[in-house]
């Protein structure tokens, strides 16, 4: 009923009557009891929502008074376990120290997400805290919810941090979820498990109510098998708020600032408008060819991408690279700005969203929870990152707001839009993600390159959109595009979409030395 079933199809059988919000959202409860801890053992959810069911009669009983929410109506979703609820679920970014720690207030996303009607069906698991933990950890696990596998070979990573989305999503657990992005973590594991996902632009879509990492650069965004049903999930997460500081209207005057608004306030628009087959034609495109040190198999992808962007009427700029490219690549200020604000933000959520009672008050209190219980919380990796974050002082510190502009800097006006503007771009195209690489909890992750970084430190959006297979592992073509553009960017993720239509269902291929298809 739900296996590679899209959110727009469901839409269509639940408005016809051909079955209801509670049978669909059972058919998911379902399918996750048959893949995530036995079948192929995926580890992709943390937690089910015990109340599912009874959100879904309710939203039945509405459809049968004829009262329809939006399209979202009776549709099921997933949140990754940074995202706060006020409901029987926990949220925890992963971690046994948030255990217990229910907030006091949901996140603004996950409110609006009710409001039009979704059937919140469970948390999904995730690189614990988001990944910002170690520097020599392995996606996918966290100490709550052991390790989250990737569907197309099972020893293989699902990337992070939105590591449970997007093997969800991807598994059919549900056909849409929302993920987490500060560098890369909506978009890496959205390419390596053969899936679409948006990071937006920071300051399209709320994040209060968010386990942070960097208030300059964390932003929810939708995980999906297609665009369509991304751009759909998109509209009913973005939203003014004013509790978050790059939506309050408050301008900062002087770098470092959040990328600047259209106007004051968001335009009301419908991403799914613009799903245009022929979106493609006429657009001008770069190319970014130095930006990963990727395999030879990526760059065959990559080529066969590139044919067919040109094949269906955009206009190729190509080679193109960052000038910035080299200093980005080396810079340690990117690191460091985002462990300066992860020690103040973390506690600013845990003084709004959780109960003052409650022990762990702050970045330090984790670090000390953790090396009190390093047997659960620290088996394969300790916690040098949170460790170097508590040595960072306060965010008026000159230093460090000196230190945010030079990185802001590197990725706009010396990195995306140099280039959008001295070539007249839409756009800028590269390959999201390596094939993915063998798990190895012991040694750590072994990364083979990525491209969000430019977007991630300038703030910018990313569409990101499956581009083919290399020996049956998924490689993504991610768009870049400069802030609030993602119009454009869905229009062409959607147009390249349709022109190639390379995805394929998970193999769920067994462990091996060989990819899946080499077995």
């Amino acid at each position: 009923m739900i296996e590679e079933v899209s959110a727009g199809e469901l839409r269509t059988g639940l408005d016809s009557g051909t079955f209801t919000v509670r049978e669909l959202a059972q058919a998911c409860l379902d399918r996750i009891a048959a893949m995530d801890r036995t079948g192929p053992s995926l580890g992709a959810m943390i937690e089910i929502n015990p109340d599912a069911l009874t959100i879904a009669d309710e939203l039945d009983a509405e459809l049968q008074d004829g009262r329809s929410r939006g399209p979202l109506h009776g549709i099921p979703v997933l949140l990754k376990d940074n995202i706060a609820t006020t409901d029987r679920m926990q949220t925890t970014a992963g971690s046994l120290a948030l255990e217990g720690a229910v907030p006091r207030k949901e996140a603004f996303i996950a409110e609006g997400l009710r409001a039009a009607g979704a059937v919140i069906i469970g948390k999904t698991n995730l690189s614990e805290w988001a990944n910002i933990r170690s520097s020599s950890s392995s996606s996918g696990w966290s100490a709550r919810g052991g390790l989250t596998v990737n569907p197309y070979q099972l020893d293989r990573t699902a990337s992070g941090s939105s590591s449970g989305s997007a093997v969800a999503v991807a598994a059919s657990y549900a056909p849409l979820a929302v993920g987490t992005e500060t560098n890369g973590s909506i978009s890496s594991p959205s390419g390596s498990c053969g899936i679409v996902g948006i990071k937006p632009t920071i300051g399209l879509v709320s994040r209060a109510g968010i386990i942070p990492i960097s208030h300059f650069q964390d932003t929810a965004g939708p995980m999906a098998r297609n665009v369509a049903d991304a751009a759909m999930l998109l509209n009913a997460i973005v939203g003014d708020d004013p509790n978050d500081p790059a939506q309050n209207h408050v301008r900062l005057e002087t770098e470092p600032s959040y990328p600047a608004r259209p106007g004051e306030n968001l335009p009301q628009v419908d991403y799914t408008t613009v799903l245009d087959p022929e979106g493609l034609r006429g657009a001008r495109i770069g190319v970014l060819r130095s930006s990963l040190a990727q395999s030879e198999a990526t760059q065959e992808v990559f080529r066969r991408a590139i044919d067919a962007l040109r094949a269906a009427g955009a206009e190729l700029v190509d080679p193109l690279t960052y000038s910035s490219e080299e200093e980005m690549t080396k810079n340690r200020d990117i690191l460091s700005v985002m462990l300066w604000d992860l020690k103040t933000d973390l506690g600013a959520y845990l003084r709004d969203y959780v109960d003052p009672e409650f022990p762990i008050r702050r970045l330090a209190d984790v670090v000390t929870f953790n090396r009190e219980h390093a047997e659960a919380e620290m088996p394969w990796f300790g916690q040098d990152l949170f460790e170097m974050a508590l040595e960072k002082g306060s965010l008026d510190d000159p230093a460090y707001l000196a230190m945010v502009a030079g990185v802001q800097r590197l990725g706009r006006s010396e990195g995306i839009d140099v280039l959008l503007r001295e070539h007249r771009l839409d756009a800028l195209v590269a390959p999201t993600n390596a094939p993915a690489s063998k798990i190895d909890l012991l040694n750590g992750e072994h990364h083979v390159g990525g491209s969000s970084t430019p977007s991630a430190i300038a703030g910018y959006p990313i569409v990101t959109v499956p581009a083919g297979y290399a020996a049956g592992l998924p490689i993504g073509l991610s768009f870049f595009g400069t802030a609030y553009s993602e119009m454009t960017l869905i229009r062409l993720a959607y147009s390249f979409e349709q022109a190639t239509k390379v995805r394929r269902a998970p193999t769920y291929a067994a462990p091996g030395v060989l990819p899946p298809e080499h077995q």
